[in-house]
């Protein structure tokens, strides 16, 4: 099929946006491939297409956006309300024709044996089907066994498609295809070989991020000529379903700028929910996007926002941007609003150790981080505010995720000096978490703006009184 003949599959534009959810039998099955490609060949085709990305992930939205030409917005049922979740999606969905949904982890797996706030109780609650993509490496038959498994396990999930991923010869794909439509009666709806070339390295948890693969276009291309011949695409087009309207259209008149507040967007800092930064300019937010690996020194801000990433990748850079990170720390003793997650509380440490090496870095608080070849922390977090802070009211519950390989080792405070305590999660010191300094708060958790709404309304109050101040003074 080629790119016009997908334009013109009837029923295009009628009605609302059509979509469904990539599941997989589990993590690395090939999600990322299929809903990536899917997404670069309907926009390929000229389709307004719009990602979405189950759980904390930020690596695979990334992906997902650079293929959609548009950000890609997280639905995590933990973070969020189910009111905030609907909203988001019926509210970013609109004025779209297609809506893919990459899920996360297996189809069923959940935080508990009843698979709670999994990718298949999304895909229920939002009534789409599911495009299930399943690993054939070394089976045929065993993999009827499995779809037909995620089938009867909850008949409410509506399986409309599997896409056969990694198939050897052409005689294991006629195998399989058979055996999945004979036993489980559902139609297979594309196959994808085997291939030697990795077109997402594997890096972490996951593959490597967007802004540091060196040819980011090129693998969104290729996934998206890979979609074209190997998936059919108008039947998968033909198994979404209608997404019902629901929720208000995003404001459309721009609110009044009332602060500048700085983003570190590079390389070593990438981890920013779209809905994040969207809820900054919503109540008032000018961003300035800067780059902490060139730029000389920071602008005249209002406010800096310095969300997650891999430092340690640009750890060598960083490091040598000697006046970038001296006017940060001027800044931070001058009272500028800092909000750092992860990534951004490892920069405004003392130093990072790499291989034997220390890397000196902001020195806004005097940490030492290292790094470590397994995962320090990964999951989902609960955090109580109990201490004075500058963007949380104490008392506030608020839930995040945290996901790192970094370790303190050393640390001029004490715990006390934390100003969050840890119910889920591991944090940054015996169960707690929450640097401050002066109006400045750096934690390992990330938070979600949709799910944590206090976290740009600090943000933003405290830039417009950091703005009023100077102004007065």
């Amino acid at each position: 099929m080629t790119d016009s003949d997908l334009g013109r599959v009837s029923g295009l534009g009628a009605g609302g946006p059509k979509g469904l959810v990539v599941g997989g039998l589990g993590g690395g099955a090939g999600k990322s491939v299929v809903a990536v490609g899917l997404v670069a060949a309907f926009s390929r085709a000229g389709r307004r297409v719009v990602p979405f990305k189950k759980g904390p992930d930020y690596i695979d939205a990334g992906w997902l956006a650079r293929a959609a030409g548009q950000p890609c917005y997280n639905l995590d049922p933990y973070l969020m309300t189910p009111e905030a979740l609907r909203h988001s999606f019926f509210c970013h969905g609109q004025g779209r024709e297609l809506v893919v949904i990459e899920g996360n982890r297996g189809l069923y797996d959940g935080v508990d044996a009843e698979g709670t706030f999994s990718t298949a109780e999304l895909a229920k609650s939002l009534g789409l089907p599911v495009l299930l993509v399943v690993d054939c490496t070394k089976t045929t038959r065993t993999v009827a066994a499995m779809v037909l498994g995620c089938k009867v396990l909850d008949p409410e999930v509506a399986i409309a498609g599997v896409v056969l991923n990694r198939v050897g010869t052409s005689r294991h794909e006629l195998l399989v295809r058979e055996a999945v439509e004979r036993y489980a009666g559902i139609p297979v709806l594309g196959a994808i070989p085997r291939s030697r070339q990795d077109v997402f390295p594997q890096r972490h948890l996951g593959v490597t991020p967007c802004p540091e693969h060196a040819a980011a276009d090129e693998a969104v291309a290729l996934l998206a000529d890979k979609a074209g011949k190997y998936l059919d695409l108008a039947a998968i087009e033909g198994v979404m379903r209608e997404v019902p309207p629901g929720g208000e259209a995003p404001e459309s008149t721009p609110a009044a700028r009332v602060a500048r507040i700085g983003i570190l967007k590079d390389a070593a800092f990438q981890f920013y929910y779209a809905e994040n930064l969207e809820a900054l300019v919503a109540l008032g937010a000018e961003l300035v996007e800067i780059n902490a690996l060139r730029d000389p020194e920071l602008p005249e801000l209002d406010g800096l926002y310095i969300g997650g990433g891999f430092p340690e990748m640009s750890a060598r850079e960083l490091s040598a941007n000697a006046s970038f990170r001296a006017s940060l720390k001027r800044a931070a003793e001058a009272g500028l609003p800092i909000y750092a997650e992860c990534g951004g509380l490892i920069y405004l440490g003392e130093s990072m150790v790499l291989e034997g090496e220390a890397y000196p870095l902001a020195g806004v608080f005097p940490v030492e981080f290292g790094l470590m070849k397994k995962p320090q922390a990964h999951g989902y977090t609960v955090l109580r505010v109990e201490g004075e802070n500058p963007f949380y009211p104490v008392g506030l519950q608020l839930k995040g995720h945290e996901f790192r390989y970094s370790k303190v080792l050393r640390w001029q405070g004490g715990e006390g000096g934390l100003s969050l305590a840890m119910e889920r999660g591991v944090g940054f010191a015996g169960g707690r978490d929450g640097l401050v300094y002066k109006n400045v708060l750096a934690l390992y958790t990330h938070v979600h703006a949709a799910g944590t709404p206090q976290w740009a309304e600090g943000l933003l109050r405290q830039a417009v009184r950091h703005r009023e101040a100077r102004a007065g003074a």
